[in-house]
Order: C-alpha cells, then structure tokens, then sequence
C-alpha cells in the first residue's frame, strides 16, 4: 500500500480522489503511424528507394533494368508496468474506494510512457537493414539551429518554424496529405505569442488564437508537453515530423487489472501494463528545432 494515502483519510473532508497536475494519458499516440506487432522485434517497414527512368533512345532497344534500392526500420518493442496496493482498512477510513483512480493514475503514467518513447526516437538511432542490425543516426541537416531568425541564440520563432517546413518541402514531403506536427513546451508557446505574424488577423485568413491558445500554424498543428529533451548545450528540441515519417508498435496495449492479493493481506492491486516502443521511419521526415529555454 502506498504510504500517500493518507492524504485521502476523511479529514480530508473530500468526495473523491482528485488526481494530481500531470499530463493525462499520450498526446502523441496519434500523430504518428501505428500497427501492432508479436516477437521480440518488428519490422515496421519496407523501404522501396526512389529510381530514375531511363531515356529510350531507339527502336527495339534492349529492355533497361534499373534495380529499385531496398530497406527497412525496424521497431523494438519495451515492457512498462505499474501496480499498488490499498489495503481493505485504508477504505475504511476514507470516504471513497480509491481503486479505479488508482488503476486510473497507473494508465496515464503508461500514456506518458508512450510519449516518452515517441520522442525519443524521433532524434535517436533507428534500426534499419534486413535483419535491423544497421544503426541510423538522426540527420542532423535536419536540425534548425538556436540562432536561426535572429543570429544569435534565441527562442522559438517563426523564421525557424519556416526553415523546419523547407526542409520537409525540400525532401518531397507530400504536406498536402501528410499532417504535420510540432513539439513546444510552454517556453515555446509563448515565445509564438509574442510573434505578430502568429496572432494578428492581418496575416491569417482565419483566428490563429482559440481561447488564448496557439494550436495550428504555417500548416504545423501544435502539440503542447513538458517532457521535450535538451541538447547538449541545453537548449530545448523541439520535434517536428509528417506523420508518416514517424512509428508507434504496440505488442501490448495498456491493459488495467485488479485483483486481490491473498499474500498481501488480500489487499487489492491495480495493476496496469503495456508493451510499446517507436522508431522514425525516414530522416528526410523528422527534424527538430533548437530553442533558447
């Protein structure tokens, strides 16, 4: 049994466990392709490499045979788990039966988890080759340095957001189909603020602002979370990727359980575990943008 909960004892005077300031469940589960998977390793992806047509230059030429170039990524998947224990006198001196917020709490711990593993492999090693033995590093030309827009070291700010979206025009993205993505931490959020062009009508065709918050703009949608990395200089990565160029495996969705532990004084258990992991899937996809903090 958890130690805290005795901050839920009826002088409390409480209804219900109020869970505490955290980001609730995966905000990124969705912006990016995902595909379940059983073995220990998966591969996400077949890579066919791009041609070129030759020229016929006469007639009853011989047939021309270009060979198409071949890889794979491969996605790995990681256990997460998460369990604790309410006795059956810690219902009694509360006012509620806290296990369902409990079994609650350890899903969205798993959510993060996803998050976490998402952004990590946006600018980690991918697995590629035939049997996934090939490390790939991050492509660092696809990185948008600190001091673009001002020429020295500043926060997020337009001129950047422009150059993350050239570089994906310039590797033949397709942004009219593929949704486009962006990281920013609440640094970064206000950092857009401050940027007319973001929040004035007289460069948008419609509000850019819903309810004081920026959440599309330059054809990015914005996702808001606090658990971006910095660099080794500590400046914050701000991820930004089409959502084909990223990969989400699951060999276990988040499954909850509870169940009465006989050894632990038939105390009840929630239980919750997941199987995941996450890999990028092209490098001309997937970039960052280094922001002063």
């Amino acid at each position: 049994m958890s130690n805290e909960i005795t901050v839920a004892m009826v002088q409390q005077y409480k209804s219900n466990v109020e869970l505490l300031l955290q980001q609730r469940g995966s905000k990124l589960r969705g912006a990016v392709m995902s595909d379940s998977y059983f073995g220990k390793a998966a591969k996400a992806v077949e890579q066919i490499g791009p041609v070129v047509a030759k020229k016929k230059t006469g007639r009853h030429t011989d047939t021309p045979l270009i060979e198409t170039p071949h890889d794979a990524r491969w996605v790995h998947p990681t256990d997460y788990e998460w369990a604790d224990l309410i006795d059956d006198q810690d219902k009694l001196r509360t006012l509620i039966d806290p296990t369902s917020a409990y079994a609650i709490n350890g899903a969205m711990a798993l959510g993060r988890s996803i998050d976490d593993e998402i952004i990590a492999a946006g600018d980690g090693t991918a697995k590629t080759g035939e049997d996934g033995t090939t490390s790939t590093v991050f492509d660092t030309n696809m990185q948008v340095a600190v001091t673009v827009g001002a020429g020295a070291a500043t926060g997020f700010n337009i001129a950047k957001l422009r150059l993350a979206k050239r570089l994906l025009m310039a590797n033949e993205v397709d942004i009219d189909s593929d949704m486009l993505y962006v990281l920013i931490d609440a640094v970064q959020h206000d950092d857009m603020l401050s940027e007319t062009q973001a929040t004035s009508l007289d460069y948008n065709t419609k509000p850019v602002l819903v309810d004081g918050r920026i959440t599309s703009f330059m054809g990015f949608n914005f996702i808001h979370t606090e658990r971006l990395g910095v660099d080794g200089s500590g400046y914050r990565k701000n991820l930004f990727w089409a959502k084909s160029g990223m990969h989400l495996g699951v060999w276990n969705d988040i499954t909850t359980r509870i169940s009465e532990r006989d050894d632990k004084s038939y105390a009840v258990q929630p239980y919750v575990k997941g199987t995941f992991g996450a890999t990028r899937i092209e490098e001309g996809k997937v970039g960052r943008i280094l922001s002063l903090i």
